[in-house]
């Protein structure tokens, strides 16, 4: 498990990288969610803690679950990978998929040898 300033960083992170892929901006999101601007600014940088109730309004807004966002180390959680590897190949064609699964075991392995921080 990461320290507790990597952690909330990390949480900040996928807020944030989340919040992009929907299109949504910060003040969006903070609308939504019914918390302040500077809220979601600080929550994204890390730079604060995130209570429980702020979390949920946050998941809530951006709808999706809690899991998509922790991402913890357990069975539930690593359970979701295959459905979400799933879902972004069911569209690809054959040389798509051969593409993608090739670049996944070269980060894999880059992962591994520790040339790459996720």
């Amino acid at each position: 498990m990461l320290d507790s300033a990597e952690f909330y960083q990390t949480i900040g992170a996928r807020i944030k990288e989340i919040r992009l892929s929907k299109g949504i901006s910060q003040a969006e999101l903070a609308e939504k969610a019914k918390l302040s601007s500077p809220v979601i600014s600080s929550l994204e940088n890390g730079h604060s803690k995130i209570w429980l109730v702020t979390f949920a309004k946050v998941c809530e807004a951006l709808q999706v679950s809690a899991n998509d966002i922790l991402r913890l180390d357990t069975p539930a959680a690593l359970n979701d990978y295959p459905k979400e590897f799933t879902s972004l190949i069911e569209d690809c064609s054959s040389s798509e998929i051969e593409s993608i699964l090739k670049i996944a075991k070269e980060v894999k392995a880059s992962i591994r040898k520790g040339k790459l921080e996720y």
